[in-house]
């Protein structure tokens, strides 16, 4: 993919992983436009758990950029949860509207524009977590799951309209406090450099992996599955009622 003179839009692009890679493809010499809850001057208010939002948000973007050509879906949530304790389901129902019914409404909202102009690309966001699960976060890899199930059909739906369907598999990255789960967290601007020097590559991958997260991608391929698991399993210990 030629990052030097695309139209991005970054939804969830105001903090961590997503405004660091605006700041990578501006510096590239793509024109990005970024939206988030947290939406600042020059940037576009964004819920993606509010399909008018959404779609005012949509409207604004096409508005100023009518030759965006990549949108972003980069807007989720990460909630601890202890499935023993039926309230968690507050914050598994958060988690799906956001990190699936989100993404899946932002898609929904940008893809006739894409498919109109006959070329474009979708960059969903899913997560290692999504094929090697963390025990304490089970609603998250349930969710990115399926946005990895859905970013397959969707590409295959979307197969001869000139429309690509990229998947990010992020590792544990150092932003919105992973440094503080996660000692090994991959610092921000280094996972972002890599993220865009694979996505520069021709042709442009199916899924952006870099090294740090094909433990997780190949595990049951490689059969390392159950024990992984069974190690990340030691981690419950953060659910406040697990604490000795």
């Amino acid at each position: 993919m030629d990052l030097s003179n695309r139209t991005v839009f970054i939804a969830g692009g105001t903090s961590g992983i997503g405004r660091e890679l605006a700041r990578h493809l501006t510096a590239a010499g793509s024109t990005v436009a970024v939206g988030g809850r947290s939406a600042g001057d020059g940037e576009f208010a964004l819920d993606v758990t509010d399909g008018e939002s959404v779609e005012a948000a949509r409207d604004a973007v096409l508005a100023r950029f009518p030759d965006l050509d990549t949108v972003v879906t980069m807007s989720g949530v990460m909630l601890l949860e202890d499935l023993r304790d039926p309230a968690h389901f507050e914050a598994a129902q958060r988690t799906i509207d956001t990190n699936l019914t989100g993404t899946i409404r932002l898609i929904d909202a940008f893809t006739p524009h894409l498919v109109g102009r006959g070329a474009g690309t979708i960059v969903t966001v899913t997560s290692g977590i999504a094929f090697l699960p963390f025990p304490p976060m089970p609603t998250y890899a349930a969710s990115k799951a399926a946005v990895h199930a859905y970013s397959e059909a969707l590409r295959a739906q979307l197969d001869g309209t000139g429309v690509d369907v990229v998947e990010l598999v992020p590792p544990a990255v150092a932003s919105a406090g992973q440094e503080k789960v996660n000692p090994r967290a991959v610092p921000v601007h280094d996972y972002v450099t890599d993220v865009v020097k694979l996505l520069s590559q021709e042709p442009t991958p199916k899924e952006v992996l870099v090294e740090q997260v094909l433990m997780h991608r190949w595990a049951e391929r490689d059969g390392t599955y159950d024990e992984l698991v069974a190690q990340r399993a030691q981690a419950l210990s953060m659910l406040p009622s697990r604490r000795a």
